[in-house]
This record gives structure tokens, sequence and C-alpha cells, in this order.
């Protein structure tokens, strides 16, 4: 049975709902335990996180979820200052690497020096390289490699995963 454009079209639109549901549910256990909580300098309890952080923060850092593209206010943030872990407080990106990608979340070419860890993800059978806050493996979103210079990398993050404290200049 063959499929129209049409019906192909709903299909891939009906997947991509799919998966950002599935994203804002979460899809793991605690980031913190599948990367190895006894790694990080900031560990706390599922119970515990879930009264320092609101649900949204919650989904996204502790259970890899997604927010919604465009839905973030950090997007819009182009004062000087710096972006840190909404978890923990640990400065991640300065605002002189943000940049405008249109992909609907605040990007980075490149984080502060020790603040982000890496891991492979093949959740939903693609292989991505997802990126946590090294202190206390906060899921923050993932890199790719489709950035500017002079990194040529692109981190795209989850602003709710992120607070911004501006610089006095």
């Amino acid at each position: 049975m063959s499929m129209t454009r049409r019906q192909l079209l709903l299909t891939g639109v009906a997947g991509g709902f799919a998966v950002t549901a599935l994203g804002l549910l979460g899809r793991r256990s605690s980031t913190a335990l599948a990367a190895g909580a006894a790694s990080f300098e900031v560990v706390h309890t599922d119970e515990e996180w879930q009264k320092l952080l609101t649900p949204a923060q919650f989904a996204v850092l502790r259970h890899e979820g997604t927010e919604r593209a465009y839905s973030s206010p950090l997007n819009d943030e182009h004062r000087a200052g710096v972006f840190a872990c909404a978890g923990c407080a640990l400065d991640l990106y300065s605002s002189k690497t943000k940049f405008e990608s249109g992909t609907g979340w605040p990007s980075f070419w490149k984080p502060l020096e020790h603040a982000v860890g890496e891991r492979s993800d093949s959740a939903f059978g693609m292989m991505r390289i997802e990126v946590h806050c090294r202190r206390c493996g906060g899921h923050l979103g993932h890199v790719f490699d489709d950035g500017p210079r002079p990194t040529g990398l692109r981190y795209c993050m989850n602003g709710v995963a992120m607070t911004f404290k501006a610089t006095t200049a």
C-alpha cells in the first residue's frame, strides 16, 4: 500500500509530536543515576530534586526531557552575563558564545572550562551527544557539529535547564 505525500507528511508531524511528548515526560530514570551519581559533586534523591526544581526543570534536568522549541525566555536574552545550571548554579556558558541558531533553543558555540560533561545518546534510534552539568549531572541538551566558527559546534540547550546572571559593565 503506497502513501500519498499528505499521508507521509501527517505521519511525520504526528511522530514529531509523539517524540516531543516523550521528551517532556522523560525517557529514563534520573540523569544522575544514568550517568553514575557517585561521580557528581551535587547529589540529591528524586524527591529532593522535586522540591528544589519546578516541574519543567525536573523533567528536563533529571529525566532528560526536552522543552518545547521557542518556549524559553533565554532565547531572547542578549545581555552580557553567564548562563548557569538551574539545578546547582554552576556557570556553564558565557553570553559571548551565544548565537542565534534558528532552532528554538538557546545555542552556544563553546561551554566554559570544566562546566559540562558529554556522553553518547542513542535514544529514539539516532546517535547524538548528550550534554550535562559536570557538577550535578543535570541534562542540558545536545551538541551538534553544525555550529559557527571558531569551534563549528552548536550546544543546543534547554533554556529551562539554565538560569541567567547578568554582569554589570
